[in-house]
């Protein structure tokens, strides 16, 4: 089956901001994100044929009313949720699209206005998503509020027993990624922090503290994307980024089979995404040189490490002692601040991750720039569950 290449070739976000502290609503949201997208990309509305929308929170059509802010040409709009990982859907239904042939230019938005707080569920009179992950994990460990750091707290702590990992380990992910987020204009906060006080700060659940949790966020993000042709006859390759391999994973039986907190916050479904998309790539982990992925929480990055293959099961610790994921090591991770300090608007945060790796290969993240970049990796999870992983290149030149 042939397909056809995919190209980023524009792309744009909103800063995040705390929910509230700012007078606006999704379609000003929308408006802003897609507006510096489409003048990055160079190109006219009318030249999009497909567009998806991603948001968590939001009434049935949000994604049309957001989009209409951008224009009204009739082409088909369609509505993403996918929680957390929703802004990264919405960018592999796009790249789907074109790599089928079904289109030739496509959008992917998402946004989030969300609430003050833990998040909490909106339909309180039928089974919740996650009620099967919650039930498997307080086998595990005895359940505890709220439940997103129940659940990442419970794999780190996992993976303390397992493989002896600290605390402070975890820790020193929270500190890299304010320290980075200092250089980024768009994220929530940018204030750096010692050791002492990421670990000194508001237990949330053993081992995170409030500094080691992704905040809510309200923000938006987007990108276009188009084929070889349309890329070749705009004369759009001298700051096109290709998507080299891409794959969306679903839970699976060893998520629940496995009696691992570790599995049951998504670790086995990034696994498979990454091994299906180094192989569609011709990569391996050793060839990336820039990665942003999902810190929802401390701990998550470090299993995330070793599920993406930047070393062995267990060793994840030792890559954040080593300085082996930030600037002058072997990777840079989260360059952006991660959700962590960045934020974390849920429809939002997977095409923000785009935009950050599409500035990084285009060697115009400025004081967050990571030197010579010339592969990027994505990672983008929602539990309940959904992992795309995405590596990127910039168009040959």
């Amino acid at each position: 089956m042939s397909h056809n290449r995919v190209f980023v070739i524009g792309v744009g976000m909103t800063k995040f901001e705390k929910p509230g502290s700012r007078d606006w609503d999704y379609p000003d949201m929308a408006r802003e994100a897609g507006i510096n997208a489409i003048d990055d990309a160079g190109v006219a509305f009318h030249e999009i044929g497909q567009a998806y929308a991603g948001y968590v929170y939001g009434e049935s059509t949000s994604g049309q009313r957001a989009i209409y802010e951008l224009g009204m040409t009739g082409i088909p709009i369609v509505n993403v949720n996918n929680n957390c990982s929703t802004g990264s859907a919405a960018l592999f239904l796009a790249a789907q699209a074109i790599r089928g042939g079904l289109t030739d230019c496509a959008l992917a938005l998402g946004f989030e206005k969300m609430q003050p707080g833990s998040l909490g569920s909106t339909f309180d009179d039928r089974e919740q998503p996650m009620m099967r992950h919650l039930l498997a994990l307080a086998e595990l460990q005895e359940f505890a509020m709220p439940p997103a750091p129940y659940m990442f707290g419970a794999a780190g702590r996992e993976h303390m027993q397992r493989f002896g990992t600290t605390a402070e380990q975890f820790a020193k992910i929270a500190v890299k990624n304010h320290r980075h987020s200092r250089n980024n204009p768009y994220a929530q906060f940018q204030d750096q922090y010692t050791l002492d006080e990421i670990m000194g700060a508001k237990e949330i659940y053993a081992p995170l503290t409030k500094l080691q949790c992704s905040p809510t966020s309200d923000g938006a993000g987007a990108a276009i994307l188009a084929s070889e042709r349309f890329v070749d006859e705009h004369g759009l390759a001298g700051h096109a980024v290709e998507i080299v391999g891409q794959a969306m994973v679903t839970d699976m039986r060893s998520t629940f089979d496995s009696n691992s907190a570790i599995n049951l916050v998504g670790a086995d479904m990034t696994k498979k995404a990454a091994q299906q998309v180094y192989k569609q790539a011709g990569l391996s982990a050793d060839d990336i040189d820039v990665i942003e992925l999902h810190d929802c929480f401390s701990t998550n990055e470090l299993i995330t490490y070793e599920a993406l293959g930047l070393c062995d099961e267990g060793e994840g610790g030792k890559l954040i002692d080593n300085d082996d994921t930030t600037y002058g090591g072997r990777w840079v991770v989260n360059p952006s601040g991660g959700l962590i300090s960045k934020g974390h608007p849920l429809g939002a945060t997977g095409l923000a991750q785009c935009a950050e790796l599409t500035w990084q290969l285009r060697g115009t993240a400025q004081d967050r720039q990571v030197s010579g970049a010339r592969t990027a990796l994505q990672h983008n999870i929602g539990l309940g569950g959904a992992v795309v992983v995405t590596a990127y290149k910039p168009a040959d030149r």
